[in-house]
């Protein structure tokens, strides 16, 4: 969702649709991400809570706007403005959804960009299930033509138990990827926080069973689903052995994205794949 808010704040013309499985998050989109845009942005997006796999079941988040704004107060927004960081004393059920209203029976105009994010192709572990996926992502395109973007990662190291950390001021972040199945081609990744402040460690706060697409696959599941291209911008990866001390995933940001029609194996890479309606 901080995908949708940063489309709002690039051009106060633009519009953003959002659909998770999970409402909390979308909550907390929408008491965090949102007020940074300004009033309008409630204005501008609306957030379906609900599975990919069946869109038009999902349910639309309601929210009052005034009551989340009438929660920030100037001299918060001074501060955030510094942070980058936004604080509310809106309570969580501050959005809840609308039993009523679907997006079925919800009024959206085809979308220029659908995004991916965040390896979240990796959550389907079918084949049959991620070209339904790619097909609803088709099918929320702007009929006259948009493009779909994810992203994935890949390499030798990736196939492999792999840890790996991030520090920030106030904590450590940790990615941690279990034994991996080489006939499944699954995984569990655990995400885990270092709290330095409080001095404490929050073990397994995110886990997930993966299922490691390769870039082949991908691209033949786009072409199924109807895609008419699919163009792939890829860029090496440091060494795992490199990001596992103490930069983390911060190294090696100078090295560009290149879009390629063949790529040689590497200890570690990152992709973004994009399919063209």
């Amino acid at each position: 969702m901080f995908d949708s808010a940063e489309w709002l704040r690039s051009d106060p013309r633009k519009t953003a649709v959002g659909l998770d499985l999970d409402l909390e998050a979308l909550n907390w989109c929408l008491e965090n991400n949102i007020p940074k845009i300004g009033a309008d942005g409630f204005s501008r997006i609306s957030l379906f809570h609900g599975n990919v796999l069946q869109p038009l079941q999902s349910k639309l988040v309601k929210i009052d706007p005034e009551e989340l704004v009438r929660n920030i107060s100037l001299s918060q927004n001074t501060e955030n403005l510094q942070t980058d960081v936004i604080e509310s004393d809106v309570p969580t059920s501050s959005a809840a959804q609308d039993d009523e209203l679907t997006m079925n029976n919800f009024t959206l105009s085809g979308r220029d960009i659908v995004c991916a994010f965040n390896y979240s192709c990796c959550c389907l572990h079918k084949r049959a299930e991620l070209v339904l996926y790619f097909k609803h992502a088709r099918d929320a395109l702007s009929k006259k033509g948009g493009i779909f973007v994810m992203d994935l990662y890949g390499g030798t190291s990736s196939e492999n138990t792999l840890k790996l950390q991030r520090r920030f001021p106030n904590f450590t972040y940790v990615w941690e990827q279990a034994e991996f199945d080489i006939i499944q081609r699954k995984t569990r990744i655990s995400l885990h926080f270092h709290l330095k402040k409080e001095k404490r460690k929050i073990r397994h706060a995110f886990s997930y069973s993966w299922r490691l697409w390769t870039l082949p696959e991908i691209r033949d599941c786009l072409e199924e689903a109807g895609f008419r291209a699919v163009h792939f911008w890829v860029r090496e990866m440091p060494d795992s052995t490199e990001i596992t001390r103490t930069e983390g995933f911060g190294v090696g940001k100078d090295i560009k994205y290149e879009e390629a029609t063949s790529f040689q194996q590497q200890d570690s890479w990152n992709a973004y794949i994009v399919g063209v309606a």
